[in-house]
């Protein structure tokens, strides 16, 4: 299968303005942004994950982007269903012939797409997991490493987690024929990126911001409309720091001060994900966020030349 080299990736740590780019880029090459944000997929929670959605439109133009909204919140969702929702998009972008420009922060989510290895939605096995529960994690590794196939081979630190992982290659081994094509991208990747100072400081201000276009407010109408406390603080961050202020467990400079904290350490969480990317074999292209962005739109359009005529 011949790898697809006409795809972009805009990633970076939160409070980066990697949709604002993506958006000029869309503009410029007529591209559509295919969202990787694993909080944008939900409905109405919408300050809080940043969507931004005034930046899709340039110069009065709308610019088209995918898998934002697709699910209602209080929804578990997850990255065999991200995989699954990206190619629908994907396909019909290329059978247009228009560019996909991969935009977000989370690692895992990028990865999933740019690595081409398709991930297969296995149901839980629960006689195979009462009787592995009995064993102990040595003898849990042991048995794993038995199968010719193995999955997430790296994700077995924990009893549970090896569980999972002998119960993914069980159904692999009983399921010969299973379809685990995916197309091979290589992506232009870039990454955008500011100093840990100004981080910091954009990240305050973004939350601050935040705040005051009412973000508390939102997640009030969240759980006013149903939505289940515990299912809000699921989801992290603002949700976590900003429901257990509402619920009485926090007070409200406690939890702007944890809220802060949990941020920053997210954004470093974020550079760190991309660093081993890096060490694993992807070139991200990092361009300074200090730059205005007819300059970082330059930028990228000369890589992303050099990029198909290199391949």
């Amino acid at each position: 299968m011949s790898a697809d080299n006409n795809f972009i990736t805009i990633l970076g740590h939160t409070a980066g303005g990697k949709t604002s780019v993506a958006a000029n880029l869309a503009y410029k090459i007529n591209g559509e942004i295919i969202s990787a944000d694993s909080r944008q997929i939900y409905r109405k929670m919408d300050i809080g994950t940043g969507k931004d959605l005034s930046d899709y439109t340039i110069n009065n133009k709308k610019i088209s982007y995918h898998l934002i909204d697709i699910k209602d919140a209080g929804y578990k969702y997850n990255v065999y269903e991200y995989q699954t929702d990206f190619l629908k998009i994907y396909n019909k972008l290329k059978n247009k012939n228009i560019t996909p420009i991969l935009c977000g922060g989370t690692g895992l989510y990028i990865e999933a797409i740019l690595k081409g290895y398709k991930l297969i939605n296995v149901p839980e096995n629960n006689n195979l997991r009462k009787e592995l529960s009995q064993k102990t994690h040595k003898e849990l590794i042991k048995i794993l490493l038995q199968y010719k196939q193995q999955h997430n081979k790296s994700h077995i630190d924990t009893k549970k987690r090896t569980i999972r992982a002998i119960e993914i290659a069980d159904y692999y081994s009983k399921n010969k024929n299973i379809n685990t094509n995916f197309p091979k991208i290589n992506s232009l990747i870039i990454g955008i990126n500011f100093d840990r100072v100004t981080r910091r400081k954009r990240i305050t201000e973004r939350l601050i911001s935040r705040i005051n276009e009412g973000m508390i407010n939102e997640v009030k109408q969240l759980i006013n409309n149903g939505i289940n406390p515990e299912d809000l603080i699921y989801y992290g961050l603002e949700y976590k720091f900003i429901t257990k202020y509402i619920i009485g467990e926090l007070s409200y400079d406690k939890m702007i001060s944890q809220l802060k904290t949990a941020i920053h350490q997210f954004a470093k969480r974020q550079m760190t994900w991309f660093r081993r990317m890096e060490r694993n074999g992807f070139k991200i292209n990092w361009i300074n966020g200090e730059l205005p962005m007819n300059k970082k739109i330059e930028e990228i359009l000369f890589l992303f030349k050099n990029h198909l005529q290199k391949h």
